[in-house]
Formats: structure tokens, C-alpha cells, sequence
């Protein structure tokens, strides 16, 4: 049985470095961008007023000069046509490039505007006051955003504002979705006293959708060895196949060896993790990965977690799954031998984890507040409050 850290780096050696495709910025929306955002130009590209006001040479206001006749009134988007000379100024609006004749605005709360000229008045000034300056933001063929990143909208912006209205993206793995087990029952539907609904389809596949995945097939199975066989023949086609249930050591757990009648290479069963101990990973000659993992709900939600989402932060061309250490807010005591993974809550005020309360892995409200998972390493019997843990976001980050 392998220790847990073993696991994350087989898993990472596995997975492959998907290839990237072009895509309109329309539909880049959550894909994870492979290409870095250079800067097609200067940002700004001209000095660029900050505010409406009046924009005069810097030196007028020194020689003491207060008020100033109009030439031009200029609005964002427009040219300038005139050039300003002793006690002239501009009539200027916000994001409209000043003149280089022009090297300070002052606002147009600090003006008073006369019959023909304006009185401008300033508690202090300086020099390019209220400007922003050519490439004050960003220089022409500068990097402003370095892959991969999720396209989130202020990427989005920024990319459209630099003119990519196409962009590289990863391309993403085809995925096959089964869920196993003769007391399962589909939902809408009846469902009697020693029956469960099908909920980890909808938690598998609703993780799934925080990459852009939908499985391009998605079956649920009873324990019947014809059928599986029949069902895991086609979902290995896909590019990763994830299966629930069937994976433990019972007598209608046929999952691993079909897989095996397959041509599924086993790469490992069992992790000495809690909960998640049973998960099953294996791989075809020619590279398709299958992620056989626990029925039970917590058991699904950590080994998805920790284990499917690593293969994807490494075939999407992150270094790894991201984790942090954060202190935990109450002592936790352990049993067992193993490393323990456990639902927590951030509590921004005690600057902390918060433990929530569960009944084991089959528990279905289990995690429904929780943030991410936090370990309890296998070595240490109790953790104390204010020990920094291992915590593991179920909000990918990118």
C-alpha cells in the first residue's frame, strides 16, 4: 500500500503535457491559457489624461500664471489639433491623450471659468499631475500575464484590451464518466429503504465542470460483470476514464480486475490515506488513464480532490496541485495509522481552519460547508491548536 506522498508523484509522472489549441476569446472563458499575454503596445499608449480639467505647461504655473485661455476642448478618442503657448490651456476629459505640449491637469473642481478664459487654482502641484504616462502600465512586448492561467473575466479584459481575439489554450482530455452499483438508483426516480440515490454522479461531474470538462460519456452500471465489462470497454476510449465504486475488496467489487481483462495496466491499489484508502489507478499502453475511486461520498469528493485534480494541474501545465500551511483552530485526535484527510471551514477572523463536525465518509452532508481538506499526517497521533496543517482548496486555483 503506498504512502500518500508516493501516490502524488506517480500520478504527476503519468500525466502528460496536454497540446494546445486556438480558440476565440468568446469562448476561453474558464480554459487554462498556454500561451503568455505580451503587450501588443505601449499601456497607455499616449500620456493620458487621469481626469477632466484643464491641461497647462507645468512651467505657466511656476511663473506664477493663473489664468488661462481655452484653445481646444478634448475629448477621449479625439486628436489634438493646437498647441499651447504661455498662459493657454486645454480643455480636457478623462482618458483623452494630452498633448505633449501639456505636462500637468489640473481638475475641474479647482477651476472657475470666466467669459474667455478660465482661473485655476491648486493647493500643490506637480509635474504631470493627474497624467498617466505613456507606458507607465506596461511597455510594448512586455509580459503582462504569464501561463497557465485560468481565463477568469479580468483576464478575459485584458486580453481583448491587447487585442488577442484569439488565444492558445490547453486543449482538454476526453473524459469518461461511470458510476457502479446495484443500490444505486438514478435520479428522478424511487428509492427504497436499502437504496441510494446517485449523487456522486452529479458531485463527479459537477467537479469535472470547474475544468470545462463534460464527460463525453457519463453510464451508471450495476454489479454485473457482463455489463461493466460491456460499459468499461467504451469509457477507456476516452482519454481518462473516472469510475465510483466497485474498487474495494467485496464480492461485487469486479471493477480492478475487468480492467485488467481489458489491458489496463495497474499503476496502483490502495493508498494508506482516510478516507480513499481503495482508489485504483491504471493506464493503457498507449497512455489513457483510469481513476477507479471509493463509493462513498467524502471518499469520492478527497480522492477527486487530491489525486484526479493533480493529474490535471499536471497535464494543464501547472507544477502540481497548490496546497497551503494554515493553522488549525482546535486540537484533533487520530486512531488510526494512517494520514487522515478531514473537511475544514476558513475562518478569516481566528486567521485558522475550523474542524467540521462529519460521521464518516458515508456521511452526505459531509464537506457541505467545507472549504478544502486539511491532513492529518499518519506519524502524528494529535494535532495541536495552532499547528499548521496541509490544506487542500476544493476552489481550484490557478
Amino acid at each position: 500500500m503506498l504512502e500518500f506522498e508516493e501516490a502524488l508523484k506517480i500520478i504527476a509522472a503519468l500525466a502528460r503535457p496536454s497540446s494546445s489549441e486556438r480558440i476565440s476569446l468568446e469562448d476561453a472563458d474558464g480554459r487554462i491559457l498556454s500561451e503568455d499575454v505580451v503587450a501588443d503596445r505601449n499601456y497607455p499608449p499616449f500620456n493620458r489624461a487621469a481626469m477632466d480639467g484643464y491641461a497647462i505647461r507645468f512651467s505657466d504655473w511656476q511663473q506664477g500664471i493663473r489664468k488661462y485661455r481655452v484653445v481646444e476642448t478634448i475629448l477621449a478618442g479625439q486628436t489634438s489639433h493646437a498647441e499651447i503657448t504661455s498662459g493657454s490651456c486645454y480643455k480636457i476629459m478623462t482618458g483623452a491623450a494630452t498633448p505633449p505640449s501639456a505636462d500637468v491637469i489640473i481638475r475641474r473642481e479647482d477651476a472657475r471659468e470666466l467669459d474667455s478664459e478660465v482661473e485655476l487654482s491648486a493647493e500643490s502641484l506637480r509635474k504631470f499631475q493627474n497624467i498617466s504616462l505613456e507606458a507607465e502600465d506596461a511597455a510594448k512586448g512586455s509580459v503582462l500575464a504569464k501561463a497557465p492561467l485560468r481565463c477568469e473575466p479580468q483576464l478575459i479584459s485584458l486580453l481583448a484590451a491587447t487585442g488577442y481575439h484569439e488565444v492558445s489554450v490547453y486543449k482538454l482530455p476526453s473524459v469518461s464518466l461511470v458510476t457502479t452499483g446495484d443500490e444505486v438508483v438514478p435520479l428522478p426516480g424511487p428509492v427504497n429503504p436499502v437504496q441510494i440515490r446517485n449523487s456522486n454522479q452529479y458531485l463527479l461531474r459537477s467537479l469535472l465542470k470547474k475544468w470545462q470538462i463534460v464527460p463525453q460519456l457519463c453510464r451508471h452500471v450495476a454489479d454485473d460483470p457482463a455489463a461493466l465489462r460491456e460499459t468499461l470497454d467504451a469509457a477507456i476510449k476516452a482519454d481518462i476514464t473516472i469510475i465510483n465504486g466497485g474498487v474495494s475488496a467485496g464480492d461485487a467489487d469486479y471493477v480492478p480486475a475487468i480492467l485488467r481483462e481489458l489491458g489496463v495496466r495497474e499503476i496502483f491499489h490502495k493508498v494508506a490515506i482516510r478516507p480513499g484508502k481503495p482508489l485504483w489507478i491504471g493506464q493503457t499502453d498507449d497512455g489513457r488513464t483510469v481513476f477507479a475511486l471509493p463509493g462513498n461520498p467524502l471518499s469520492c469528493l478527497t480522492t477527486f480532490t487530491l489525486f484526479v485534480e493533480t493529474f490535471f494541474y499536471h497535464s494543464l501545465g501547472f507544477g502540481g496541485r497548490p496546497s497551503y500551511k494554515i493553522p488549525l483552530n482546535q486540537k484533533r485526535n487520530k486512531k488510526s495509522q494512517l494520514t487522515e484527510f478531514f473537511p475544514v471551514k476558513l475562518n478569516a477572523q481566528a486567521s485558522g481552519l475550523d474542524i467540521l463536525p462529519f460521521n464518516g465518509s458515508g456521511d452526505i452532508t459531509a464537506g457541505l460547508l467545507a472549504d478544502g481538506l486539511a491532513a492529518h499526517p499518519k506519524e502524528e497521533s494529535s494535532i495541536e491548536c495552532g499547528q499548521l496543517v496541509d490544506f487542500y482548496p476544493f476552489k481550484s486555483i490557478f
